[in-house]
């Protein structure tokens, strides 16, 4: 058990503290056109002033802030340049985290392959010395070595570039940027290319503001589903009301979250406002979000009360068990499959679907918790970690960790379901030992994660994962060691001697009586502490 590493604890996910809500804005053709024109308009303060932002790298300061703001006002509005200004900080900033998290792993790759150039070619790995494989073969080493090499001089353009604040950031996307130089393989004509090009790098988005009439004066939405936005300078003959707003023809109607979206507008709370064009479908959208109040953690132990649902995320399936309190699976498993081929919609309406099919399986079964797997496979798809196994690491890659998880524990929240993360570490391995055989019948085939949830619901109830107590060794020494007994870890007296009950018992002792009661080293033949009695004469002192 020496090589085993130490187990982190789990605990209850908190809820989101932010909601979002998207609606089809059915617009007409003048409606687009206008939409069009200020979006492209818009979009473009929006480039230059974030080329701005990034030259000052880290010299920004509140001063350069409202200087930029003062010039984007007069080019729009003093609304629209402060949401144009802020844009561009959260995407400077989300370029610098996204910077910090490759040189970080720049830097991993760099100290994995090292550690494996240091040993010998064809050496095998030794956990207990803490020592990774060599490469297969020469060749191979060779390969990394310059692979090496490579990385190494990536990661000093990366280190410079931070230090000097120094980001890299395409508006409208780098794929997307990418893909004008290989039309043929995108299945795409240069037309339609330059309307996904320019659809994406619009801007008509506003955030909101506590007291305003509806919570946003840019893009307001009225408790009708009125939509209307306030028009730059340059674009105010464009009007067609007063104040030099834009009203348009379409009305919005927000059915999912919509009595909460209007219990905040009602009351002129911030809601912020995203219009956006999809020409491959020729459709607008618009998105409302808002921020909500942090609610308490729940406890863990009050969320564990009535049981969990145990659930095993794999690649194509969700294999779940309801345990009780006391980690004995009931009924029978429960499997949500989806399919992650395709279209990114598609694939994100499978996971709600698996998601929703989760949710109701957990309310009918009465529990209050589902217990997941702390996953990230973020740093964990490189070859030098899973090896030549190509095909492992394409399915860890194209897996949603983070997005299964994060619509889990929203979806979950709506539905007053607690999320509880575990450590993941050896929960298909000790689950396909101790549960798989036993519940594998003539009539029902266990899976192996099928027992591996039962050991993320056993993990996140605080049981061990181990099935029973195991059976008393066959004679009576303590060549078998210790038992162990299927007990919570706060569980007292669960390795003393059981208590003896007073009363008449058949034998020649009377219970509590005799000088091995109660004692643990009763299992001990030699040198016994009860064959040293008060009526036995000791040995001699040496000394006499």
């Amino acid at each position: 058990m020496g090589g085993l590493r130490e187990l982190a604890a789990s605990f209850v996910v908190p809820a989101p503290a932010g909601v979002a809500v998207r609606d089809r804005l059915r617009a007409s053709e003048a409606d687009a056109a206008v939409l069009t024109e200020v979006g492209v308009y818009l979009g473009s303060l929006a480039a230059g002033d974030l080329a701005e932002r990034s030259r000052q790298g880290l010299a920004h300061d509140a001063a350069s802030w409202a200087v930029r703001k003062r010039e984007l006002t007069g080019r729009s509005s003093a609304r629209w340049a402060g949401s144009i200004t802020k844009a561009s900080h959260d995407q400077w900033a989300l370029a610098r985290r996204g910077q910090a998290a490759h040189m970080a792993w720049l830097r991993g790759q760099i100290a994995s392959i090292e550690a494996r150039l240091a040993r010998p070619v064809g050496a095998k790995a030794d956990k207990r010395a803490g020592l990774v494989r060599g490469y297969a073969w020469r060749g191979e080493w060779h390969a990394k070595s310059r692979r090496l090499q490579t990385l190494k001089a990536l990661l000093a353009v990366v280190e410079a570039d931070r230090a000097a604040g120094r980001v890299r950031v395409v508006r409208g996307g780098k794929r997307l940027a990418k893909t004008r130089h290989h039309l043929d393989a995108a299945g795409l004509d240069e037309q339609a290319w330059r309307e996904r090009w320019q659809a994406e790098r619009m801007f008509l988005a506003a955030d909101g503001e506590s007291g305003k009439r509806f919570g946003n004066e840019t893009i307001r939405v009225t408790d009708t589903g009125q939509v209307s936005l306030k028009l730059p300078a340059p674009l105010a003959h464009l009007a067609n009301a007063a104040h030099g707003r834009y009203v348009l023809e379409a009305a919005v109607v927000f059915k999912h979250r919509g009595q909460e979206w209007l219990d905040r507008i009602t009351v002129n709370r911030a809601v912020a406002y995203r219009i956006h064009h999809d020409p491959a479908r020729g459709r607008w959208y618009i998105t409302a979000s808002w921020q909500r109040a942090a609610a308490p953690v729940l406890p863990l132990e009050a969320a564990l009360a009535r049981g969990v649902v145990g659930v095993d995320m794999n690649d194509d399936h969700l294999a779940a068990w309801q345990l009780d309190g006391h980690g004995n699976p009931v009924g029978e498993p429960q499997r949500f499959f989806y399919d992650l081929t395709g279209s990114t919609e598609h694939r994100d309406a499978q996971i709600r679907h698996a998601l929703s099919r989760l949710l109701h399986h957990a309310r009918r079964c009465g529990a209050s918790a589902i217990a997941i797997e702390d996953l990230d496979f973020t740093d964990g798809t490189s070859r030098e970690k899973h090896g030549r196994n190509k095909r492992f690491r394409r399915l860890i890659s194209r897996f949603p960790t983070a997005k299964l998880r994060a619509r889990l524990v929203s979806m979950a929240a709506e539905q007053d379901i607690a999320v509880v993360a575990v450590d993941p570490a050896y929960t298909s391995r000790w689950g396909a030992q101790h549960w798989q055989q036993p519940f594998t019948t003539k009539t029902r085939k266990i899976s192996r994660h099928d027992a591996a949830s039962i050991a993320i619901g056993r993990r996140a109830l605080g049981h061990p994962i181990r099935r029973r107590t195991t059976p008393p060794p066959t004679h009576q020494s303590d060549g078998a060691g210790h038992r162990t007994a299927q007990a919570r870890p706060d569980t007292r007296r669960r390795e003393e001697p059981r208590p003896h009950i007073p009363g008449p018992r058949t034998g020649c002792a009377p219970p509590g009586s005799g000088a091995k009661a109660g004692d643990q080293g009763a299992q001990h033949r030699s040198g016994h502490p009860a064959e040293h009695a008060f009526w036995q004469q000791d040995s001699l002192p040496l000394s006499f």
